[in-house]
């Protein structure tokens, strides 16, 4: 039995430089953090009493004879890539619902790649596991999605993450103070809009303008270097980020028309009237988490502002992904 744990992720900057379209051309980078919100994926062989193979509970329940028969994209494919010759039985729970701009669906598949591997009695490195889910997802299941979700939930921690190069990508830890990240924190807040959507839908709108988008890509890129000087230096006012934030984020809602919407604006409209400095919506937009920045003594007025939606406190964590529990099995 294999339990694995891979945390959610906030990004703060740079993205849609992720996209290979964009990266393998110009660079990017993004700057992002992994948060105390899981991805819980348990994982065994299938004891050989059922007249099923494979046997996968999400939202659905699947049971079928063959990985061919999985309707699960990211489960079938992950199946077939780690070449698993025996049935398998796997369970994924989470503490926040898909499609919410967290990177849920590729912590899903980290988490679940990793537990193959240990499952084969293989451990790998963080960086190969990365690399795998973006093989997955970019050539296998064929999302159009970015890399940078596979490698902030593999390898956990803020991070600036660098893509381009014959390495694909590089990831710098943000390795300042801890009083400073404790301030970047308590200046963070989260809410949840209720409103889902699908990430790849609206990134395949965006990349399809990449192109006509170069300035603006240009500009997030050139966010997250700042991003990084304002935390980097004690000196730097830490309402900046915030500030930045804001910058970004009016940039990133102009890209295309599906990233944002009537809902959204006056969401994050009613929180800057508050007193909120700056925010973002969290992934490709459209729905799902928002994240605000605004000083600890306007929060609880936000809060009674934002009170139809839902607040969801955080921190940050920097373990990435786990196995958090490995036991063998003697049915094989």
């Amino acid at each position: 039995m294999i339990i694995t744990r891979t945390p959610l992720r906030i990004s703060f900057f740079g993205g849609g430089t992720d996209y290979p379209l964009w990266y393998k051309e110009n660079g990017g980078a993004v700057l992002s953090t992994t948060i105390n919100k899981y991805c819980y994926i348990n994982c065994r062989y299938l004891p050989p009493f059922f007249n099923h193979k494979y046997r996968i509970r999400y939202v659905e329940r699947e049971e079928t004879q063959s990985v061919s028969e999985v309707k699960h994209p990211s489960v079938r494919e992950c199946l077939k890539f780690a070449n698993i010759e025996h049935g398998v039985e796997m369970v994924h729970t989470s503490d926040i619902p898909a499609r919410s701009g967290v990177g849920s669906s590729s912590a899903f598949t980290v988490g679940f790649l990793n537990a193959l591997n240990a499952l084969k009695g293989r451990m790998i490195t963080k960086r190969q596991l990365a690399r795998d889910a973006i093989y997955v997802e970019h050539n296998l299941i064929k999302e159009s999605v970015g890399a940078q979700d596979q490698v902030a939930v593999a390898f956990g921690g803020l991070n600036k993450i660098e893509f381009g190069g014959e390495d694909e990508f590089y990831v710098h830890p943000i390795t300042i103070p801890k009083e400073r990240i404790e301030l970047l924190q308590s200046h963070l807040m989260l809410f949840f809009t209720g409103f889902s959507r699908n990430a790849s839908d609206i990134a395949a709108e965006q990349i399809k303008k990449t192109p006509a988008l170069r300035s603006q890509l240009q500009g997030i890129r050139g966010m997250v270097d700042k991003a990084v000087d304002i935390l980097n230096s004690s000196s730097c006012d830490i309402r900046d980020f915030g500030r930045l934030l804001h910058e970004s984020w009016q940039i990133k809602r102009s890209l295309t028309q599906m990233i944002s919407t009537g809902e959204i604006d006056a969401i994050y409209e009613s929180a800057c009237s508050a007193g909120a400095l700056g925010g973002k919506l969290l992934g490709a937009g459209g729905g799902g988490f928002i994240l605000i920045f605004a000083e600890p003594q306007v929060q609880l007025k936000i809060k009674e502002k934002l009170n139809k939606i839902l607040y969801v406190p955080f921190s940050f964590e920097k373990l990435g992904s786990q196995v958090i529990m490995y036991s063998t099995q003697d049915f094989y």
